[in-house]
């Protein structure tokens, strides 16, 4: 990262382990949790006073960025909802004891990545990164995208379907992802 983010989201936050694991790796930041499921902020409010991390982490309720107006960031981390209707259809038992809420997002897992793109220049800062995992919908991004050029990321202990976009990259194609939010 060219430089150290002063201000963090993890949108879709769930629990909030990523925006609190983003909290311990940069010391110094502010980092906000937004979800729309004020079921998963609860638990996240647990887990930031868990880490004693109150001064400077706090949950935000909204639907996407829309509990966030004008705000910008310097790093945005989303494990959003992204499984694809054929998979969540085949999913084993133990996963439906999860809400769907968490899991399915449409025919093709992208529904809300399809608007977290076509917003993401608005909330990011000049020199901010977007990070997004779609895991298996990957195939689905790259069919939907063919003319974005993601850096999809590699991770030592394994694991697939996250990748990064730099705010330029994000203004650069944001009529295409507003074009394409509709599916």
């Amino acid at each position: 990262m060219p430089h150290t983010p002063a201000r963090i989201l993890d949108l879709c936050t769930g629990s909030g382990c990523i925006g609190i694991a983003c909290a311990v790796a940069f010391p110094e930041a502010e980092v906000v949790l937004g979800d729309i499921s004020f079921e998963a902020l609860e638990v996240a409010s647990e887990n930031i006073h868990r880490h004693n991390l109150e001064d400077r982490v706090y949950g935000v309720q909204g639907d996407g960025f829309g509990g966030l107006p004008k705000q910008r960031f310097d790093l945005i981390v989303s494990n959003p909802p992204y499984v694809d209707a054929e998979d969540f259809a085949d999913m084993p038992a133990e996963y439906q004891h999860e809400p769907a809420l968490g899991l399915a997002c449409g025919d093709d897992g992208l529904d809300l990545v399809r608007r977290m793109l076509a917003e993401a220049a608005d909330h990011l800062t000049e020199r901010g990164i977007l990070i997004v995992e779609v895991g298996n919908s990957q195939v689905h991004v790259e069919e939907l995208y063919p003319e974005v050029d993601f850096t999809w990321l590699e991770f030592e202990q394994g694991g697939h379907g996250v990748f990064l976009l730099a705010a330029a990259q994000c203004r650069e194609h944001q009529a295409l992802f507003r074009q394409r939010v509709l599916g």
